[in-house]
C-alpha cells in the first residue's frame, strides 16, 4: 500500500546514496531513489550496487525506486534488486506502454506507479490502471511532450498536456485510483513559481506532484493543501449539516448534498493530503 499523504515525491539519484537519508530525513512524503534518467548508462551497474548496500544497511529506510524501463538492458536487474528488499514500498515504471508492462513489475511484490510516457501509454491508460497493484498514475512530461512532437515551453504544448493531465484524472478516478502524481517542473529556486505550478495541478485534481530538488517540497506541499478560508468553510458547512435537515445556506451559498460531499473532502484534505 503505498499510502494517502504523498504532494511530495522527491527524487534522489541512485548513484548518490550518500543523499537518500538527507531525503528521508526531509519533510518529502516519500523519496524515490532512480535507477533511470538520472544515472548514465556506464553507472547503472554501480549504482544498483550502491543502492542494494544501502538498503542492506538501512532496515527502517522506504524508499520508492524508478527502475529502467521494459525492454531495457537494466530492468531484470532492477526488478530483482526491488523484489528482494521489504523497505522498497513501491516501483515507478517509466515508460508504461501496457498492462502486460504492468503485470510483469507486479511479480516483484510492490505497489506500483506506471509513469505514462507516449501516445501508446496514452491509449493503454484504462488497462494500466485496471491492474491490481496500481495505486496511482504519474507521467513524463518531457518524454511525453517528445513523444508526442509538442514544443515545449509553449501555450499549444501546455494545451495538450492538460488533456493528458485529465486522461489520466479521469482513469484514475473510474479505476479507484489515488489521485494522480503531476510531473515535475524544472524550476526550483523562485518558490512562487513552484507553488503556482503546484495549486494549479491541485485545482485539476491532482494529488501531489514530483520533485527534482528539496527547495520544491514546501511549496508544492503548500500548493496541495487546501487554502484556510476553503477550510474554514467546509468547517462550517459540516457543522451545520450535522445538525440534520435539507438544503441550507453557509454565508450566502446554498448547501445540499454534493456541496456537504466537497466539504468533507477538503477537510480530508486538510488532514492527509489530497487523495480523492
Amino acid at each position: 500500500m503505498i499510502g494517502r499523504d504523498l504532494k511530495t515525491m522527491l527524487f534522489v539519484p541512485a548513484s548518490r546514496p550518500e543523499r537518500i537519508p538527507k531525503a528521508i530525513a526531509s519533510d518529502a512524503g516519500a523519496v524515490i531513489v532512480d535507477l533511470e534518467d538520472a544515472v548514465p548508462a556506464a553507472a547503472k551497474d554501480s549504482a544498483r550496487d550502491s543502492l542494494d548496500a544501502f538498503l542492506r544497511g538501512h532496515d527502517g529506510a522506504l524508499i520508492f525506486v524508478r527502475i529502467n524501463a521494459r525492454g531495457t538492458a537494466g530492468f531484470e536487474a532492477d526488478l530483482a534488486l526491488c523484489a528482494r528488499h521489504a523497505n522498497v514500498v513501491g516501483i515507478m515504471l517509466p515508460k508504461a506502454e501496457s498492462a502486460e508492462d504492468v503485470r510483469v513489475v507486479a511479480g516483484a511484490g510492490k505497489s506500483i506507479i506506471p509513469l505514462i510516457e507516449s501516445a501508446r501509454g496514452l491509449v493503454a491508460l484504462n488497462e494500466i490502471a485496471a491492474v491490481p497493484e496500481v495505486e496511482r498514475l504519474s507521467y513524463g512530461g518531457l518524454d511525453l511532450s517528445d513523444d508526442l512532437g509538442l514544443e515545449v515551453n509553449t501555450g499549444a504544448a501546455e494545451m495538450v498536456m492538460d488533456q493528458c493531465r485529465y486522461q489520466l484524472l479521469v482513469s484514475s478516478r473510474a479505476a479507484g485510483l489515488l489521485a494522480p502524481i503531476d510531473t515535475v517542473f524544472p524550476v526550483f529556486d523562485d518558490e512562487e513559481a513552484v507553488l503556482s505550478r503546484a495549486r494549479r495541478a491541485r485545482n485539476m485534481g491532482f494529488g501531489g506532484m514530483l520533485c527534482i530538488h528539496p527547495q520544491q517540497i514546501a511549496p508544492v506541499q503548500a500548493g496541495f493543501s487546501p487554502d484556510p478560508d476553503q477550510v474554514e468553510w467546509a468547517r462550517k458547512v459540516m457543522e451545520v449539516a450535522r445538525s440534520g435537515g435539507g438544503a441550507f445556506k453557509v454565508d450566502g451559498q446554498m448547501v445540499d448534498a454534493p456541496v456537504i460531499a466537497m466539504a468533507r473532502t477538503i477537510l480530508e484534505r486538510a488532514e492527509w493530503g489530497f487523495d480523492k
